[in-house]
């Protein structure tokens, strides 16, 4: 029973190898032209059912309760969106020097530019029992964000590698994306009670699609004979990863718990979560609309495949931690209070 319950808790990342798995095994069934017809089903229907199902499932109504708290929201924003990116970017420089493969390096690059996800952050701030409304309405925001600014930030520290020019680019995302978003939207106005009742598993479903994703790209790499990856730079980057994940998390925190930043305990600890958390369900479709047709796709995909688990890994071990110094700091506001002038 044991076992069953930590596969049901951990489905998403089997099926994740699994289907890298099964893609290793026959390429030919989801490679561009086969059987599934990666090209219309993926790129168009795929990618629409995610961003649909997000649309859905988000409480719109609820970010109104932590909207006017505008300086978090906008440290959260520049932190995850401009900050990280950058220093990625600027650290990358340094690992352009090793042997790491270059595909993998770029693939870096692409998370510093992914927005925040819409449930890990969330979870994990509610766990330790941190500004949740602040932290829901940044994921929700940053997930809005990201359809505009995230491609923006491809392009400009990646530039688009397909022969997709800008505009189609856009339209595109404009398509498969934002349209998507606002029909469901509207549609949840219309089935909103219903929707509270019965509490579909958004998050399974979308998780379910991405799958297919995952799939349907590495059985593109798999099929390509000339694309080749060394055991050695896959093991450096998983290092890397969690060593930036963590990084960022202390760099966030130092940032946020200052006394001159008048962030509460609470506050820091949405702040360490939606600043550093970067989103695989936005991420992956936004990659394969970017870098449509190119054949280093499954490559640079790769590290944001690894910082979504590691990005909950940690969130997870460090919850007991991170709950005892927003206790601690709260006792300690709360005996300050209370000292006679």
């Amino acid at each position: 029973m044991a076992l069953l319950d930590r596969i049901r808790k951990e489905w998403f990342i089997i099926g994740i190898v699994l289907v890298i798995s099964f893609a290793k095994l026959e390429p030919s069934v989801g490679v561009r032209g086969g059987p599934l017809k990666p090209e219309i089903t993926v790129t168009y229907f795929a990618v629409s059912a995610i961003f649909f199902n997000s649309g859905l499932s988000l409480k719109t109504e609820e970010l109104t309760s932590a909207l006017m708290h505008v300086k978090l929201h906008l440290f959260v924003q520049t932190f995850t969106l401009a900050f990280f990116p950058v220093a990625i970017w600027l650290f990358l420089k340094l690992l352009a020097l090793t042997a790491i493969n270059e595909w993998l390096l770029k693939g870096l690059q692409t998370v510093g530019c992914m927005p925040p996800p819409v449930s890990s952050a969330v979870i994990l701030t509610k766990a330790v029992g941190g500004n949740e409304a602040a932290a829901i309405f940044n994921s929700a925001f940053g997930s809005f964000l990201g359809i505009v600014v995230t491609p923006v930030l491809l392009l400009i520290f990646l530039g688009s590698s397909s022969s997709v020019p800008f505009s189609s680019i856009f339209s595109q995302l404009f398509m498969t994306v934002v349209v998507p978003l606002i029909v469901g939207q509207v549609c949840r106005r219309f089935v909103k009670d219903w929707l509270e009742r019965r509490k579909p598993p958004f998050g399974a479903i979308s998780s379910a699609v991405l799958l297919i994703i995952i799939y349907t790209t590495f059985c593109d790499t798999f099929s390509n004979p000339n694309i080749h990856l060394d055991r050695l730079s896959l093991l450096l980057v998983v290092f890397i990863i969690f060593s930036i994940q963590l990084g960022f998390m202390l760099l966030a925190f130092i940032f946020s718990s200052r006394k001159k930043s008048a962030f509460t305990p609470a506050d820091t600890v949405a702040i360490i979560f939606c600043a550093t958390h970067k989103s695989l369900t936005l991420g992956i479709p936004m990659l394969n609309i970017v870098f449509e047709g190119f054949e280093h796709l499954s490559l640079i995909s790769v590290p944001l495949l690894i910082y979504h688990p590691a990005q909950i890994l940690l969130g997870s071990i460090l919850v007991p931690t991170i709950k005892s110094w927003m206790v601690t700091r709260q006792r300690a506001a709360q005996l300050t209070k209370l000292q006679p002038v």
